[in-house]
């Protein structure tokens, strides 16, 4: 060992320039349903959002009762800056397009106080996913007498 080593141990100095790296958060749509009765009500909601950071834009759809919220911002805490500002029940948009289901008149999936062409997003809600996607024997006999299946029956 050097003179050099032993000085150099005594000096040392602990490192103080950590950096701590922020994950930015990602672009995010956020989709709710807001019960939304009068213009006082659409004015607090957009209110109680546009002045959250990370907010870039808010459009809200007072008859089918939806609030789309744009920005760099985290689903929950938007959802509960609503539900605390307001007084107001805050659920996630709870409807999907038509297209998207595969029996959207199943009990499960169709709802009366959906918006046009829109039905209840069965594949998120476990309760209601049975009763909405059909079993493996159901989809034998349907493709048994589909016009699309080679081997199907010619009776018809």
């Amino acid at each position: 060992m050097g003179i050099v080593d032993v000085v150099s141990e005594f000096c040392y100095l602990p490192s103080t320039q950590h950096r701590h790296i922020k994950k930015h958060k990602q672009l995010q749509t956020v989709e709710m349903r807001v019960r939304m009765d009068c213009e006082g009500c659409v004015r607090k909601v957009k209110k109680a959002l546009e002045g959250m950071k990370g907010v870039s834009s808010v459009s809200v759809e007072p008859k089918q009762f939806k609030v789309t919220v744009i920005g760099y911002v985290d689903p929950a805490k938007v959802m509960r800056r609503v539900a605390y500002k307001t007084g107001k029940k805050v659920e996630p948009w709870p409807y999907v397009p038509y297209d998207l289901v595969a029996h959207p008149y199943a009990p499960g999936a169709y709802d009366k106080k959906a918006p046009a062409g829109h039905v209840r997003n069965v594949v998120a809600d476990p309760a209601a996913a049975p009763l909405a996607r059909a079993s493996s024997l159901e989809e034998k006999y349907s493709s048994a007498f589909s016009d699309e299946n080679p081997n199907a029956c010619s009776v018809m």
